[in-house]
C-alpha cells in the first residue's frame, strides 16, 4: 500500500539547509496498525506530511497504492489525498463557527458531493464514532475527546483507504486518550490502515508495529510481539 525509498526532505532557512529526512525507506501494508516514534526533531512530523500529500520530497520515491505520488502535479496530489488518506491532527483543527456536523462535510465539499449525500454521510460517520447527539454543537460547546472525535469523522467521511494521525492524544485526558485509542483499533479491525505518530509508550504498546527516527533516518523498525488494547494512555506533553 505504502512503499517508499530514499525519500529526503531539505529545508531551506535563509541561508541554510535543514536536513529533516536523509534516507528513509520502508513500505507499509494494507490493514497494518504502526506508529512513528523519535525525539524532537528527528523527522517525525516531516515523514506523516509527506505520507499525507501534504508535502513533497527534495528527492526519493513515494508510491501510494501503486501511483507514483512524485509524479502528480498540485492537482493530482490533492485528488490523491482527498481520496484515500485521512489526517489527524493534534490540535483537531476545526472550524469555530461551523457545527460538528458542518466541519465533517468538509472534506465532502471540496469533493464535489452534493447536500443530501454530504449530510447522510456526515451523519453515518458521526454515528460510527458516537457522537450523533452532540453534531449541531459548535467545537467551543464539546470536550477535547469529543472534538477529536469529530477530527475522526471528518478524516473519515470520504472512506480513504489510509488513516495518518499526528500526536492524536496529546491534547487529551487519560480517559479521552483511552477512548481515542479504542477507536483507532476498532478502524484498524475494520480494515483501515494507521499510521500515528506519537512519543506515548503506552500509544505505541497498541499498534504491531513502531518505526522509530533518529536525526532523520530510520534507526529501527520493529515489530510489537504482544501489541496491548484496553490500555490507558495519558495524554501527551
Amino acid at each position: 500500500m505504502i512503499q517508499i525509498e530514499g525519500i529526503t526532505k531539505i529545508y531551506q532557512l535563509g541561508s541554510v539547509e535543514v536536513e529533516a529526512l536523509r534516507g528513509v525507506s520502508f513500505r507499509v501494508d494494507a490493514g497494518e496498525f504502526v506508529t512513528i516514534q523519535g525525539p524532537s526533531g528527528s523527522g517525525k512530523s516531516t515523514l506523516l506530511h509527506l505520507l499525507g500529500c501534504l508535502d513533497r520530497p527534495t528527492s526519493g520515491t513515494y508510491m501510494l497504492e501503486g501511483t507514483d505520488a512524485g509524479a502528480l502535479d498540485d492537482d493530482g496530489l490533492a485528488f490523491l489525498r482527498n481520496k484515500r488518506v485521512g489526517f489527524v491532527f493534534q490540535t483537531f483543527n476545526l472550524l469555530p463557527r461551523l457545527t460538528a456536523l458542518k466541519n465533517v462535510e468538509v472534506p465532502l465539499i471540496y469533493s464535489g458531493v452534493a447536500g443530501d449525500e454530504r449530510r447522510a454521510r456526515a451523519h453515518a460517520v458521526l454515528g460510527a464514532v458516537g457522537l450523533l447527539p452532540r453534531s449541531g454543537h459548535r467545537p467551543s460547546e464539546l470536550s477535547g475527546g469529543e472534538q477529536q472525535r469529530v477530527a475522526i469523522a471528518r478524516a473519515l467521511v470520504n472512506r480513504p483507504a489510509i488513516l495518518l494521525a499526528d500526536e492524536p492524544t496529546g491534547n487529551l485526558d487519560s480517559r479521552a486518550a483511552e477512548e481515542i485509542m479504542a477507536l483507532f483499533e476498532e478502524l484498524n479491525r475494520s480494515g483501515t490502515t494507521l499510521l500515528v505518530v506519537t512519543h506515548n509508550p503506552s500509544v505505541a504498546e497498541r499498534a504491531r508495529r513502531t518505526l522509530r527516527l533518529q536525526d532523520g533516518l530510520l534507526a529501527k523498525d520493529e515489530i510489537v510481539k504482544h501489541p496491548k488494547s484496553g490500555g490507558t494512555p495519558q495524554g501527551e506533553a
